[in-house]
Formats: structure tokens, C-alpha cells, sequence
């Protein structure tokens, strides 16, 4: 009897085992397609880190970074690259950037946050995701490399020239994303190129905005830098990247 009582445990400890390893999914990049073009979600794994005017932003940091303080997020995922002109074709049919590309490889601009929240919601409705734009926390803890962050000064290096396009290497225009260095976590051109649009602040009527571009100075690109917009405003250096919820996965 001890004998069969053993041998029933270790069959439910097994069948647990089994169960337990089908039902976890893997926290990794995902890949998507939309009418024939491809984009990648960096996974990026939550945690707790310090935002705003952390040592390594130096003597460049802003009122409105200060004081840094600890911020936590969850797990969830981020676009690869800003949301590239060929993405956007394929989602909306139209490319309305100033700086066009032959190739789309390079990212969309000249687009309000009501025009980004247009392409969200069909793109969503052809993948039958739940893609939004990202929190500034999470846009900060990505462009910090995550758990991996060192504190650098720009996203992924201390040398700006390494990681990004901006007002003394860009002629004035934007670039090809993925052109430069990515930072820890793998992901491309979040200091420069263009501004990121983040979530709405308090006020409806402006939004933040995070990055810098390839019109700025090298202060502007900080991993702390932030700025607000007029949510109806476009421009030649204003663009996105999308956030996708590990909870929709």
C-alpha cells in the first residue's frame, strides 16, 4: 500500500510537471506581419529602476526629470524600431511623412497622436492584438535596457554618435531605422531619429514626448529627456513606437 501511495504521487507530481510546461509560455520576441510587411516586439522583463535625473544624465537634466525615483513596471513588449512608413502603408494605405523613403524603412512622421490612434486601431483589428502606445515609465525603462540598464547617458551608449541620428550627424533628416547601435535590450533608434509619442499626461490636449530627434542638440536625446506636445500638432521629427501587453499574449 506505502509502495502504490508513492507511485500515485510521483504520477500527479508528473502530470503537474506536464501541465505546468504546456500552459507557461515563453517570455520571448515576437514577430508579426501586416500585408506583407514584418515588425518585431522586443519582449522586455518588468522590474524596478530609478527614472528621471539619474547620475549618468549629469548636469543636462531638467527640473521636470527631478527628483529620479523608483518606478516598477510589468512585463510587455516593444516595437523593435519606431513604426516604420511601409508599416503604416500597409496598415492605412497612405504614407505621410515629410521624408519619404523608397524602401519605408524609415519611420513615419508628420502624424498627429489622433492620426497614431487611427493606425493603432486598425492595426489592431487586423492582427487581433491590443497594441498602444507605451507609458513614460515603460518607454524610460526600455530605453535604460531594461533590467540591464547601466545608466548611460543616451539609450545604449554614453557615445551619442554610437546610437543615434541627431542634429550633428543627420543632415536635418531622418534616417533608416536600425542604422545605428541598439541599446542592451536590442532595440533601435530610441534616442534620435524622431520623438516618440507616449501616453496622454493629465492634460487631454497634450501628450509627451520622449527620444528626441534628428533636430536636436545631444541634450534633448537623453534616456530622461521629456517633452510634451500639442496632441494635434505633426512634424517632420515626431513619430512612434507600439507597446503590446504580455497580458494579450
Amino acid at each position: 500500500m506505502k509502495i502504490l501511495n508513492i507511485l500515485s504521487a510521483c504520477l500527479i507530481l508528473l502530470l503537474y510537471s506536464v501541465v505546468s510546461s504546456c500552459d507557461s509560455t515563453p517570455f520571448t520576441d515576437k514577430d508579426f506581419e501586416v500585408n506583407g510587411v514584418k515588425f518585431r516586439m522586443i519582449a522586455v522583463e518588468g522590474g524596478s529602476y530609478m527614472m528621471g535625473a539619474t547620475p549618468g544624465q549629469g548636469e543636462d537634466a531638467r527640473e521636470n526629470e527631478k527628483p529620479a525615483h523608483k518606478v516598477t513596471v510589468d512585463d510587455f513588449y516593444i516595437g523593435e524600431t519606431e513604426v516604420t512608413q511601409e508599416l503604416w502603408f500597409a496598415v492605412m494605405g497612405n504614407n505621410p511623412s515629410l521624408n519619404p523613403s523608397d524602401q519605408g524603412n524609415y519611420p513615419v512622421e508628420n502624424v498627429s497622436r489622433k492620426n497614431v490612434q487611427v493606425f493603432i486601431t486598425k492595426l489592431n483589428d487586423i492582427t487581433g492584438q491590443q497594441f498602444r502606445l507605451p507609458f513614460e515609465e515603460e518607454w524610460e525603462y526600455a530605453a535604460r535596457g531594461g533590467k540591464n540598464t547601466t545608466d548611460k547617458k543616451y539609450a545604449g551608449s554614453d557615445d551619442i554618435g554610437e546610437v543615434a541620428w541627431y542634429n550633428e550627424n543627420s543632415n536635418d533628416k531622418t534616417h533608416a531605422v536600425a542604422s545605428k547601435k541598439a541599446n542592451e535590450l536590442g532595440i533601435y533608434d530610441m534616442s534620435g531619429n524622431v520623438w516618440e509619442f507616449c501616453e496622454l499626461s493629465s492634460d487631454v490636449s497634450i501628450c509627451n514626448i520622449r527620444g528626441g530627434s534628428v533636430g536636436n542638440k545631444a541634450q534633448f536625446l537623453r534616456t530622461s529627456s521629456r517633452y510634451h506636445l500639442q496632441t494635434k500638432v505633426k512634424n517632420y521629427s515626431v513619430g512612434f513606437r507600439l507597446i503590446l501587453d504580455i497580458l494579450n499574449n
